[in-house]
């Protein structure tokens, strides 16, 4: 055998040959009219690529174009397929379980916020000119409303604390002295209303605070609390199912006997809980054409997630499998590497499927390409704006497909990992964002296309539990 050989440098894994489940997928779809292999004007692709164009392939942005279209719309021809937003019912969940959803309603005042006139800071309240006669007593927050005071009077006040009516202002703690009668003296010029919120200082009884399609941030369930709601009306979360397809995985020890651990099972669920979905289910399924059917009939899920088995060979049931029950096919493999045999299919008017490829980082590019956008939508949350980084080092690209290859952020520049090959996990375990390298690939400098992890990004991206 041949060794594998470096180009232009590259280490061997960064290798961008097919893998064998890719190649299948090439296999099943190079045919005219099922009588043969379909002839390419092109010459064949160097170290064994079968021709780009042999296959239906979708280009990957219009892949994610689609698969984020595919959750507004029913089966064409419906006249529904035009509609703008996701057929989902908006349900009030307790501000608790908010966290990373979007507001269904808008998000109105329940009343004036502050609803009473509260004091700033610490410090002593005071009517009239100075110097003052203070209170014995003083006011502290939580308590009911105190007595009015008198030109000339003062009482102590905590920030917080209701203003006794006809106050002036609120003399800071540090800004006042006592003499040696107790009066009390200001060190420096007030104004009127000096340290008071007045009631309504923030909005008023019937204010619209936050619109439709606010995602909810820690900071809009604080708004949402003061404002004196226990529950926000919402898009629901998304509910998922990850169906785990294959005879050859181990759940637990080391490889043995021609069998692998199974890595996929571990790690969809948390990713796409990342995504904002609901991880309904985790099911392991053996190469049976029946039980996958069996599987696929019964889930209630929004998107079921397969992996494995989406391309041709003898154990792969999922395209036997949706044209059985009738699946309309959106997307069947993209121009994207790895991951080009993945699917996407409506199994019913409220369900989709994602059939991912069974090598890991394949896996992943499906989960970015088809899932993250299709869960976006059904979660009516904005899409992130694109940005770009230029590389520290030339990319080696497909000729005709996209590439997507984990990179770290180093400041204002994005560095390439190695070991990124359709089987691999150890470039993308170290990532922070997949480069998006165009067909024929990216030099050094380049400005590219970044897409970040979900634990990457600042704020609420990961939603783990």
């Amino acid at each position: 055998m041949t060794a594998p050989r470096l180009r232009d440098g590259a280490p061997v894994e960064d290798s961008d040959d097919l893998d064998v489940e890719e190649a299948l997928a090439l296999v099943r779809e190079a045919k005219d009219d099922g009588t043969g292999p379909a002839r390419d004007p092109r010459p064949a692709e160097p170290h064994g690529h079968a021709p780009a164009e042999r296959h239906r392939a979708t280009p990957w942005p219009q892949a994610r174009e689609i698969a984020a279209r595919a959750a507004r719309a029913t089966r064409a021809p419906r006249p529904a397929a035009t509609s703008s937003a996701p057929r989902r019912t908006p349900v009030p969940v307790p501000l608790g379980d908010a966290l990373g959803l979007v507001l269904a309603a808008p998000l109105d005042a329940l009343s004036d916020l502050p609803s009473f006139d509260t004091s700033a800071m610490d410090g002593w309240a005071v009517a009239g000119p100075g110097p003052w006669t203070v209170r014995e007593e003083g006011v502290l927050a939580g308590h009911a409303q105190p007595a009015p005071l008198t030109d000339g009077e003062a009482v102590r006040i905590a920030t917080g604390a209701r203003v006794p009516a006809d106050t002036t202002a609120v003399l800071r703690t540090e800004h006042g002295r006592t003499d040696a009668q107790g009066r009390l003296h200001a060190t420096r010029d007030m104004v009127h209303g000096q340290d008071i919120r007045p009631r309504g200082q923030e909005c008023r009884s019937g204010d619209q605070l936050l619109p439709v399609g606010t995602q909810i941030t820690p900071a809009v369930l604080g708004l949402a609390a003061a404002a004196g709601y226990d529950t926000v009306t919402v898009v629901p979360r998304p509910r998922a199912e990850v169906l785990v397809l294959g005879d050859e995985l181990l759940t637990e020890g080391l490889p043995r006997e021609g069998l692998i651990r199974d890595a996929l099972g571990p790690m969809l669920p948390p990713w796409l809980r990342a995504l904002g979905a609901e991880v309904v289910a985790v099911r392991r399924i053996r190469d049976d054409a029946k039980a996958l059917h069996k599987a696929i009939t019964a889930s209630t899920a929004d998107l079921i997630v397969t992996t494995g088995g989406t391309a041709a060979g003898p154990h792969d049931h999922v395209h036997p499998t949706l044209e059985r029950i009738g699946a309309e096919l959106l997307v069947d493999g993209v121009k994207v590497r790895p991951g080009h045999p993945m699917l996407l299919a409506r199994t019913r008017d409220d369900q989709h499927l994602v059939g991912l490829p069974g090598n890991p980082l394949a896996a992943v590019s499906g989960l970015i390409t088809l899932a993250e956008p299709l869960l976006r939508t059904l979660a009516a949350r904005p899409a992130p704006e694109p940005y770009t980084l230029p590389l520290t080092e030339p990319v080696h690209g497909h000729p005709y497909d996209t590439r997507l290859v984990p990179v770290v952020l180093r400041g204002d520049r994005a560095v390439p990992l190695h070991y990124n090959g359709p089987a691999m996990l150890r470039g993308i375990a170290a990532a922070d964002a997949l480069a998006v390298v165009p067909p024929g690939g990216a030099r050094q400098g380049a400005e590219t296309e970044l897409l970040d992890l979900p634990w990457t990004t600042a704020g609420i991206g990961v939603c783990f539990t």
